[in-house]
């Protein structure tokens, strides 16, 4: 595996991307755009709300937005499928909006937890109906919003996203304050847009904003696509790649500590922005990687990549600690369950705890594994597959094309046998 390859663009972009571009005033051209299943699907809702969209081509649309005040009341419930981020960010959205709008989803979203943004909604002064805190959700309008302070109860960027896009609508302030760093694309987006927004020590004000302003956003590829590439070539023989133009947000690239962290050979190259966002080459090779314990403070910091980083852990020396993942059983399936079951199949020995693993040191047999229809568990299985000592099948593949349709190409393209048929197979 030797090459320069890329990757899809970034899924927590694009979202923010077609949802602030729909209430800003003016044109939003939007290129590098994510065409995954999760972003088209708030795309179509962002047209079912009124504001009109052209898909110039497959990574490139053209946003007239409405205004804050514009968006109008769709015919039918959303479906937002199996897209949580979609889901949370547009009910923050809907609830300063004048009509009443129902927010679906696909059988693994109905189950995910959403009484986190009901509740600073509601302190807000919405109405969120639920099915005893997750979805559907029906979101009254024509209510009268105030701002809020909020301390966020868990670490995370799709909670804070929903009241930062509630507060646009609300006279005086909204602050939201961290305990721990959360991915900030929202911020830095409307900050771009005009927004009255600042932040410090983990406290975001949102003041009165009478209006965005359109711009141009030019999505950089996705570092938790890239995640699958740099770990294929950490474990392989005497491979280098090089990813071209990967986000490398100061909020996103745990996964590059906790993997240079066991010894894995990564080299930040080219870092320069786009837009308000950096970017960077990143270069991999090959390397021994060794167990550790990893700090709980980079969890937030790497809450997408844990897939991955269970598979790195497996083929690191000695045994690795992830401690305070708990956030990880509600995602598109328990991961910390599915990537245990999982690595089970595959000969690794692992314990497991409610919200931690500690993962020994094996080398991966052979074996079907089931991704439960979560993208990133089943894309991790085919990376382990590349070094183990039979073919891996992994079950239920489908929802790969949510965040990185052409996985298989570019694996391949490395060098990868992998196959995508009724499952990837490795």
């Amino acid at each position: 595996m030797s090459g320069t390859v890329t990757v899809p663009g970034d899924k927590s972009i694009s979202h923010r991307a077609l949802i602030l571009g729909a209430i800003a005033e003016g044109q939003t051209d939007i290129t590098g755009f994510l065409a995954g299943e999760d972003c088209m699907a708030t795309l179509a809702a962002i047209r079912a709300l009124g504001a009109s969209i052209s898909e110039v081509d497959d990574t490139t649309i053209r946003i007239d937005g409405v205004g804050l005040h514009g968006l109008s009341e769709p015919g039918e419930a959303l479906n937002l499928g199996n897209s949580g981020t979609g889901m949370r960010l547009l009910a923050g959205l809907l609830c300063g909006q004048t009509f009443d709008c129902t927010l679906t989803g696909d059988n693994s979203l109905s189950c995910r937890p959403m009484q986190r943004i009901i509740e600073p909604l509601s302190q807000m002064g919405a109405k969120v109906d639920s099915d005893d805190g997750k979805p559907p959700l029906t979101i009254h309008g024509g209510r009268e919003l105030a701002g809020i302070h909020y301390a966020l109860p868990v670490a995370s960027a799709q909670v804070k996203s929903a009241i930062l896009l509630a507060g646009l609508y609300v006279h005086g302030e909204t602050t939201v304050v961290e305990r721990a760093a959360t991915r900030d694309h929202t911020e830095r987006m409307l900050k771009s847009m005009g927004a009255n927004l600042s932040g410090d020590s983990g406290r975001i004000r949102l003041q009165e904003t009478d209006r965005l302003n359109a711009t141009s956003i030019k999505v950089p590829a996705d570092l938790s696509s890239a995640a699958f590439v740099i770990l294929a070539t950490l474990i392989a023989k005497d491979a280098e790649v090089l990813i071209t133009s990967v986000g490398v947000n100061p909020t996103r690239t745990g996964v590059i500590e906790i993997l240079r962290e066991m010894g894995g050979d990564i080299s930040i190259e080219n870092p320069q922005f786009a837009g308000d966002e950096p970017i960077a080459d990143i270069r991999v090779k090959s390397s021994v990687l060794h167990g550790i314990a990893v700090d709980p403070a980079l969890v937030p910091l790497a809450i997408d990549e844990f897939p991955v980083l269970f598979i790195a852990a497996a083929n690191a020396i000695g045994s690795t600690r992830f401690s305070e993942i708990g956030e990880l059983r509600v995602k598109e399936s328990d991961r910390i369950g599915a990537m245990a079951d999982g690595l089970r199949q595959m000969g690794i020995k692992i314990d497991e705890s409610e919200d931690g693993v500690e993962i020994h040191y094996g080398e991966p047999t052979g074996a079907t594994v089931d991704s439960h229809g979560d993208h990133r568990v089943a894309m991790a299985f085919a990376v382990a597959g590349t070094i183990a000592d039979a073919a891996v099948r992994i079950r239920n593949v489908d929802a790969v094309n949510t965040s990185f349709p052409a996985f298989s190409d570019v694996m391949d393209a490395l060098g990868a046998n992998v196959t995508e048929g009724p499952s990837i197979n490795t």
